[in-house]
């Protein structure tokens, strides 16, 4: 079983974007008992709001299903030992995760999505450019690169 969560800093754009584009890439390569994969936010900022609006249109738009009803959630300490991987979106959520784990990630679980591609690189956040489609593609490959990655290597 692979356990992989998804993180940004508020887990309404980003992170849940990544998760239920994960979660369509892995059902549909028939592996769905594989894996756990669920997102979360370094911030409790938006703890208990949708998915946002805009989030939830783009994967709409792209076919991707999702969980209308999904809160945003707080990444704790205590998930550390429950997933193989965290996969932040960008540098910032990666130094938060490190805070949120105490300031250290002993096991190397923490990485960034679009480390898994050629580029590498941050995915930039639609809260701040409104660019959910520029996102979600970069979401989307980095998403189609771990998948491969997790499939073809062991973590």
């Amino acid at each position: 079983m692979k356990k992989i969560m998804f993180v940004c800093h508020g887990n309404i754009c980003r992170s849940p974007t990544a998760e239920f584009v994960m979660k369509q890439i892995v059902a549909q390569s028939g592996k769905q008992n594989e894996y756990v994969i669920s997102s979360s936010a370094t911030s409790n900022e938006a703890e208990g709001c949708h998915i946002y609006y805009p989030a939830q249109k783009e994967l709409l738009r792209r076919n991707v299903p999702f969980d209308a009803n999904r809160r945003a959630v707080r990444l704790l300490k205590s998930d550390y030992p429950s997933y193989d991987l965290f996969i932040v979106m960008d540098s910032r959520n990666l130094i938060n995760a490190l805070k949120c784990f105490g300031g250290a990630d002993p096991d190397g679980k923490i990485k960034k999505l679009l480390d898994f591609t050629s580029g590498g690189g941050d995915i930039s956040d639609p809260w701040y450019t409104d660019r959910f489609d520029v996102a979600f593609d970069d979401i989307s490959r980095g998403c189609r690169a771990l998948f491969d990655f997790l499939e073809n290597c062991s973590t």
